[in-house]
């Protein structure tokens, strides 16, 4: 079992996801870089789709009450350990029962993933184990004193003692031209390929908030709801972008301009507050069609 001593700013169990209740108004969720997610499973010898934790910005800090194989991924911070061996990076470590491990603030990204071995053992909520902080489902926000079980041991094999450090390219966030792209000026489409935006306070799990240029637009009647999808920049009435992420809502009423490839997806869900995100499009071709 392992205990939270301390959440950090949020903490929450996450796993891939609940896709395929749209039609009752539930999103997918899951953890919001998945890649990072799934490397962690995978060092520990994890099955596909076993629960980790997903912390915010660091600070979380955790008990082992019994002696169990961990790795940490995501955004890398480090890694302070009482009663137990050093922690890496990426890299699956036993760890005894009684030792604390603690991470501080990274030193870039924003999320960071535990993984051990057996995968959390939460009730499972419509398939999944992952908290959805837009619609409540899945366990809550855990909090100081929450106790988590572990799930059986897999029977699996450790496939590796470490795996690289994985770095996301440079460069712009590649876009697709989204569903409403004609309600957009073209020095809309323009500006939001060549000006700066910067992630707002107010971004989470569900979107992220961005400041700059507004995007105007040539058709201003209101929009029916319709199908959002993970990825989908949505315009507001102000005019500046919102990139929703795994908590997103299944409908919207607001345009939606581009749709961010699903490659870089994980860079924007690791774009922390005060960063700057640049934009470019997939195939100039494509977005002006």
């Amino acid at each position: 079992m392992l205990e939270i001593l301390s959440p950090g700013p949020l903490c929450t169990v996450q796993d891939r996801g609940r896709p395929g209740w749209g039609h009752l108004g539930v999103g997918s969720s899951g953890a919001a870089d998945r890649p990072s997610y799934a490397l962690a499973n995978r060092l520990v010898g994890n099955e596909v789709g076993a629960a980790a934790l997903e912390a915010t910005f660091g600070g979380l800090s955790v008990r082992l009450r019994t002696a169990m194989l961990i790795a940490f991924t995501g955004a890398e911070c480090a890694i302070a350990v009482t009663d137990g061996p050093d922690i890496g990076y990426q890299h699956p470590v036993a760890v005894p029962a009684g030792a604390t491990v603690t991470l501080s603030s990274p030193r870039n990204g924003l999320r960071s993933y535990l993984a051990v071995r057996g995968g959390f053992d939460v009730p499972r909520v419509m398939d999944s184990r992952s908290t959805d902080l837009l619609s409540g489902l899945g366990p809550r926000p855990l909090a100081r004193g929450d106790v988590l079980a572990i799930g059986e041991d897999p029977g699996t094999g450790v496939p590796t003692e470490s795996a690289p450090t994985r770095r996301h390219p440079d460069g712009p966030i590649l876009l697709w031209p989204g569903p409403r792209r004609d309600w957009f000026a073209e020095v809309a489409a323009r500006e939001l390929v060549t000006a700066d935006y910067t992630v707002q306070t107010t971004s989470n799990r569900i979107g992220v908030r961005l400041d700059g240029p507004p995007l105007r637009r040539v058709v201003e009647h209101e929009l029916p709801s319709e199908g959002i999808v993970e990825g989908a920049v949505q315009v507001p009435g102000d005019g500046r972008p919102l990139v929703f992420l795994a908590d997103h809502p299944v409908t919207g009423g607001y345009p939606v301009i581009a749709v961010v490839d699903a490659g870089d997806i994980a860079r924007v869900a690791q774009a922390r507050p005060g960063e700057t995100l640049r934009f470019r499009w997939h195939s100039p071709s494509r977005a002006r069609e």
